[in-house]
């Protein structure tokens, strides 16, 4: 795919930081790692969250629950409201399906679908199903340091990778250089415009480990628009299988 602006590839990611707590030297794709692994588990993870989709006369809220299994495997299943309770969507490896009870119908997600809204709301299918990588389908570079919240961060633009069937053609990052934490995040589209912008806050210790347990999405043309997750419940390195993640689990799992 074409990066957003070939300024972007003036300087590839070859500069070292030093993580003094560790007392060893990382470069930007380590960071993005640690991050990546800090909220998502490093080999698996549950989680129970709300979602509210925030509109200049309205805001509706949905319940979930969500299951991953590295990058290749997620489930998630609404459990409020009512009417949308027990539709559940799926990933294994690079196929995508949808479960309405409703009408009792298992639908298959194509690639097109990936950057579309899920549910209505301003996170899209990639977002929701984590179809792309942070870590593999993007080039990483630091730009340098700034405060965020009152924490030091990093701040990591990522280009995507020519190779990558991916939404974003280009992100940046901020990462609180204690906990790993991501701060902020801005998605640009291939020709570079900025889309939206998420915040983390409300920092809590969930199952042993700092996270973000709110997180703010604002789109950059809407900005009366957002989408906030309230994180309840995270728990990391469950002993789940690949069988878990299937069509027929999708239709059981509560």
């Amino acid at each position: 795919m074409k990066s957003g602006s070939t300024s972007f590839l003036s300087f590839i990611a070859l500069a070292l930081i030093s993580n003094g707590a560790a007392g060893q030297t990382l470069t930007a794709t380590d960071i993005v790692r640690k991050a990546d692994e800090k909220f998502n588990g490093e080999k698996s993870s549950y989680s129970v969250m709300s979602m509210t989709i925030v509109r200049p006369s309205w805001q509706r809220s949905i319940e979930i629950k969500s299951w991953s299994l590295g990058r290749d495997y997620a489930l998630a299943l609404i459990t409020s409201p009512a009417r949308e309770a027990g539709q559940t969507f799926l990933k294994r490896n690079s196929e995508m399906w949808s479960w309405n009870p409703a009408i009792n119908r298992l639908i298959k997600l194509p690639p097109s679908m990936m950057s579309q809204g899920w549910m209505g709301s301003d996170y899209t299918n990639d977002d929701i199903l984590r179809e792309s990588s942070v870590v593999n389908d993007y080039v990483h570079e630091i730009e340098g340091e700034e405060e965020m919240a009152g924490r030091v961060c990093y701040k990591i633009r990522m280009n995507a990778k020519e190779s990558a069937s991916i939404v974003w053609g280009k992100q940046v990052r901020w990462i609180d250089k204690k906990d790993f934490l991501v701060m902020k995040v801005e998605l640009y589209d291939e020709d570079g415009y900025l889309v939206r912008t998420e915040t983390g806050s409300d920092i809590k210790t969930m199952d042993g480990r700092p996270v973000t347990s709110k997180i703010r999405l604002v789109p950059q043309d809407e900005p009366d628009n957002s989408t906030i997750i309230e994180i309840r419940e995270i728990k990391f390195n469950l002993p789940l299988e690949e069988g878990f993640f299937s069509q027929q689990n999708m239709k059981r799992v509560r």
